[in-house]
């Protein structure tokens, strides 16, 4: 009767995991046909801005905080450049200890990669980083005209990575969920850090 019951769940595992691994790369082939010129150009610009901006930002903020003697904008600064920060360094660990390999290189025949990566596929390091610091920034600055934008260009980064080929839909799914966890995490991190460098209490 045990053994019934293993199989069965078993059974269930199996088939479960062959469904999300078949809406996986049923998603991705789908995102990927997206053929239009505006949106292919629109998707490879978003794709190829998420490291300019996810480290532009908070160096751009430390410059000004540094220029006004901003020490609140300087903290800002840190929390949102040490998100990132940290948030890379995890994903990238994790890359290489899940070791999945690119959607291009499993199913040649259904994903036309439009750029190729060197690093293995789970999770996404573009959109983890790009949603931590989204999310940071929205933490720091809960204003309408902050989080629509970043919101907007997180999700474009997540999106413009399955319509390059580069990533399946649960490599932007867990890459987000790094990215915003890590930028929620790192404000009780930041508060230590905050007495470290500047004394606070």
């Amino acid at each position: 009767m045990k053994r019934n019951i293993l199989f069965v769940y078993f059974a269930l595992f199996v088939v479960s995991m062959l469904s999300a691994q078949n809406w996986d790369i049923n998603t991705l082939h789908q995102i990927n046909s997206w053929d239009g010129k505006f949106i292919r150009n629109y998707n490879k610009f978003i794709s190829q801005s998420e490291p300019y901006i996810a480290i532009g930002v908070p160096v751009a903020m430390a410059v000004a905080a540094w220029a006004k003697n901003d020490k609140e904008l300087l903290k800002d600064a840190i929390y949102v450049g040490t998100s990132v920060a940290g948030t890379f360094v995890l994903t990238y660990g994790m890359k290489y200890l899940f070791d999945r390999a690119r959607p291009y290189e499993t199913y040649p025949d259904r994903v036309h990669p439009y750029s190729y990566e060197d690093s293995p596929s789970f999770p996404s390091g573009h959109t983890s980083s790009a949603f931590a610091l989204a999310t940071s920034l929205c933490i720091r600055y809960p204003k309408w005209y902050v989080i629509a934008p970043s919101a907007l260009w997180a999700c474009s980064v997540g999106v413009s990575r399955m319509n390059e080929g580069v990533h399946y839909p649960s490599d932007v799914l867990a890459g987000a969920a790094i990215g915003a966890g890590c930028a929620v995490a790192n404000i009780y991190i930041n508060r230590w850090l905050n007495k470290w460098l500047f004394g606070d209490r």
